[in-house]
């Protein structure tokens, strides 16, 4: 989530003529994320997230995310919930971009998580996976191991001044992946960025889900691969390093839903290499081209070189488990 575009009071009964929500009292710029543009809405009857959706994020994928947020919220999956305007439609304009609204999530994100609260977020992840499965949806994953070539050749030699050499660092990791990137393997909807501020907790319980405007079609162990990456690593002397405890319980999570089979694991390692690979790029990317007037923190793409170096030195699914 992130601040992009600015809305005004002219914005706001537009859309308060458009939804049968009320009356809106304040609304405030939500900073966190890097991606749409996000408000907290207050009306006199409740709270409303108003998304506008920004750069990434293609018109024709958009019906899909409104898709699946709802078919997740029938079967009690814990997530936003798209809110209908009064002619029935999901979308609409504004600031002549599109954007939608969703129901407001209870609770927060952690700052911290404990192993406990992994184990929930696995366990929830995998039961995510089982739903959606009973939704006739697909989305091709538009940052999957294709995108990863096209991206890096856009990624200008500046950012070497993070890391000595590191356009070839990622180049070489990006060969060795595509090497040893794994073919027919479990496939499904899956969230696809389950970061620590996409994961809500309430009364300090895991709670929900939010942000699914990177969810596609892929490998439901590449969530796995994605969750370790985002939530189990701990930073000791400035460097990132594995927390196999977290990694532990987050697997043994996933696994009290459905089971990973042989491939999955044999594989593991080098989905956790692809994931890192994956967001070193896009921090990267971001890191040099995000617009200076954006409300956004710009996150640090150091933090996954050290990632993607400690996941060489692995090799099997063991490595992630105690």
């Amino acid at each position: 989530m992130a601040v992009y575009t600015r809305i005004n009071g002219i914005d706001l009964r537009q859309i308060e003529k458009s939804f049968k929500i009320g009356k809106i009292v304040t609304f405030s710029g939500i900073k966190k994320g890097i991606e749409n543009t996000n408000y907290l809405l207050k009306t006199d009857k409740k709270k409303i997230i108003l998304t506008i959706f920004e750069k990434r994020v293609q018109k024709k994928d958009l019906p899909f995310f409104m898709k699946l947020m709802y078919g997740l919220s029938r079967q009690k999956i814990k997530c936003p919930e798209p809110i209908k305007n009064n002619k029935g439609e999901y979308l609409f304009k504004i600031k002549n971009k599109t954007a939608c609204l969703v129901s407001f999530l209870e609770g927060n994100d952690k700052i911290q998580l404990t192993n406990k609260d992994c184990f929930d977020v696995g366990k929830n992840a995998g039961k995510l996976h089982l739903a959606a499965k009973n939704l006739k949806l697909y989305r091709k994953n538009s940052l999957s191991l294709k995108s990863w070539g096209p991206l890096l050749y856009k990624i200008d030699k500046k950012i070497n001044k993070l890391s000595k050499n590191l356009i070839n660092t990622m180049r070489n990791d990006l060969l060795d992946i595509k090497k040893k990137w794994p073919t027919n393997m479990p496939k499904g909807i899956i969230h696809s960025d389950l970061f620590i501020d996409n994961i809500f907790f309430y009364k300090n319980k895991y709670y929900g889900f939010i942000d699914f405007y990177f969810s596609a079609n892929d490998f439901l162990a590449y969530e796995l691969a994605t969750c370790v990456n985002a939530l189990c690593f701990k930073k000791i002397n400035k460097v990132f390093i594995l927390d196999r405890n977290k990694s532990s319980q987050l697997l043994r999570g996933y696994q009290s839903v459905r089971k990973l089979n042989s491939k999955e694991k044999n594989n593991f390692n080098t989905l956790c290499r692809g994931s890192a690979l994956r967001y070193l790029l896009t921090r990267s990317y971001d890191y040099l081209n995000t617009p200076k007037k954006a409300l956004i923190k710009i996150k640090d793409p150091k933090e996954y070189l050290d990632k993607l170096n400690f996941h060489r030195k692995l090799n099997s699914f063991k490595d992630y488990c105690k």
